[in-house]
C-alpha cells in the first residue's frame, strides 16, 4: 500500500480513544432523517465514536410539513446533525433545517451539520436566467442555526465560499484507492480514464497515486444549451408599422457554434483495465456510451469509482445491461434498494472518516491530518 493507506490505518486505531461515556462527552450526535434507510449512516458513525445516537424524533404530519422533537436536553453542547441525502432531495433539507433550528432554540453551543453528500451542488453557477441554488441552500442552513458543516468531495471546491461559516471538504479518495488496490485482481494493468476532459484533473490525481496511465474521453455528448429562445437574439426584429426610440441595438460580432467532435480517447486502453473516476455518479447513460467506447478501443474490464452513488431512474438496469464490469461508490448516499436491483453495485464505507472529522472538530484538535498527502485535484 502506500502512504495515503496509513490514514486509513491510523483511523482505524482512533475509535479506541473516543469510547466515552455520552454524559461526560459535552456534545450529542443527531440524525435528521426520517427513514430508516437514511440513518444507516448515522449509526455506523456514532458506534465508532462509541456514543448513542442523540433521541429526537423527525416525522411529516398528514400534510406533509416536517416536524422535529428533541427528546433531550442539548444546552451549551456541541451536536452534530448528521443528514443522508435520499431521494426526495427537498424534504431532508427541511429536516436539516427544522431540526437545526430547534436546536439553535434549545440554547446549543455549536450545531455543526455533517452532510456527506450536498445536496444542489450542480446548481452553483449561473446559467442563463436561472439561480446558483447552492448559494441560496448556503444562506438557509446559515440563517437556521448552523455553525461549521462537514461534507465531502464537493461538486466544486468553490461552494465553500458559499457560506459564512467554516466547511470541512474531506476527500473520500484514500478510500477509493484503497478499493483498486486490494479488490481489482491485477490492477497493475489498469489505466485511469476520465470520461470528460473536466474531470481530467482528479483522474490524473489518481492515476499519479497508483503510479498508472491515464486516458482522457474527449466528444462525449454534452448539455446542449439552446441559445434560439432565450433572449440573446434581442433585440428582436421590428415588425412593420411598429416605431423604436432611442438608440438601436449595436451589431456585435457574431460568435460560431460549437460543434462536437466525434468521441476520441486520448490514450491506449487496448488490453487493459479501464477505470473511470468521478466525483457523483447519477444519470448513467453517460457511463454507459463511455464504456461502450472504452470496450470498442479493447478494454477488457472497465470500472467506475465515484464519491456519491445517487443512481437516480433506471441506472441499476442501466448498468447490469452495459458494459461495465462494477460500480464502486461510497456510502455518502443510502443506495441499498439499488444494489439489490444491480450486483455490480459495490459500497465503500466511509464512516470512519466522519467519525474523526466529529471527534477532532469537538475537541478542538487540527483537521490537517485528514488531508495530509491529499492534493488541490482530489
Amino acid at each position: 500500500l502506500f502512504y495515503f493507506s496509513s490514514v486509513i490505518l491510523t483511523l482505524q486505531r482512533f475509535p479506541s480513544h473516543s469510547t466515552m461515556n455520552i454524559s461526560k462527552s459535552g456534545y450529542r450526535v443527531f440524525s435528521a432523517n426520517s427513514t430508516t434507510a437514511c440513518t444507516e449512516l448515522a449509526k455506523k458513525i456514532t458506534e465508532r465514536l462509541g456514543v448513542d445516537l442523540g433521541k429526537s424524533v423527525v416525522y411529516q404530519e398528514s400534510n406533509r410539513e416536517t416536524r422535529v422533537d428533541v427528546k433531550e436536553s442539548v444546552r451549551g453542547q456541541d451536536i452534530f446533525i448528521i443528514q443522508t441525502i435520499p431521494r426526495d432531495v427537498n424534504t431532508a433539507i427541511m429536516e436539516l433545517l427544522v431540526m437545526a433550528y430547534a436546536l439553535k432554540t434549545n440554547c446549543a453551543k455549536n450545531i455543526i451539520g455533517v452532510i456527506p453528500y450536498f445536496p444542489y451542488s450542480k446548481q452553483c453557477k449561473m446559467r442563463k436566467r436561472g439561480s446558483i441554488v447552492c448559494k441560496l441552500l448556503a444562506s438557509m442552513l446559515a440563517k437556521a442555526g448552523l455553525t461549521h458543516i462537514i461534507t465531502m468531495d464537493l461538486h466544486q471546491k468553490e461552494i465553500q465560499g458559499f457560506f459564512s461559516f467554516p466547511v470541512d471538504n474531506l476527500r473520500a479518495s484514500p478510500f477509493l484507492l484503497q478499493y483498486i488496490q486490494e479488490e481489482i485482481p491485477d490492477y497493475r494493468n489498469a489505466i485511469i480514464v476520465a470520461k470528460s476532459p473536466s474531470a481530467a484533473k482528479r483522474a490524473q490525481s489518481y492515476a499519479e497515486r497508483l503510479r498508472l496511465g491515464l486516458a482522457v474521453m474527449h466528444g462525449e455528448a454534452q448539455c446542449s444549451e439552446s441559445d434560439m429562445a432565450d433572449g440573446r437574439h434581442s433585440p428582436p426584429p421590428m415588425s412593420s408599422g411598429r416605431t423604436t426610440s432611442g438608440h438601436p441595438g449595436l451589431e456585435l460580432p457574431l460568435m460560431m457554434a460549437k460543434e462536437k467532435p466525434p468521441i476520441t480517447v486520448v490514450g491506449d486502453v487496448g488490453g487493459r483495465i479501464a477505470i473511470i473516476v468521478d466525483d457523483i455518479i447519477d444519470d448513467v447513460e453517460d457511463f454507459v456510451a463511455a464504456a461502450e467506447i472504452l470496450k470498442e478501443r479493447g478494454a477488457y474490464k472497465i470500472y467506475i469509482m465515484a464519491t456519491h452513488g445517487l443512481l437516480s431512474a433506471e441506472a441499476p438496469r442501466l448498468i447490469e445491461e452495459s458494459a461495465i464490469d462494477e460500480v464502486v461508490v461510497t456510502n455518502t448516499v443510502p443506495h441499498e434498494v439499488q444494489k439489490l436491483q444491480c450486483p455490480k453495485i459495490k459500497t465503500v464505507d466511509v464512516s470512519m472518516i466522519l467519525a474523526e472529522a466529529i471527534r477532532r472538530i469537538h475537541n478542538g484538535e487540527s483537521m490537517a491530518y485528514l488531508f495530509r498527502n491529499i492534493t488541490v485535484d482530489d
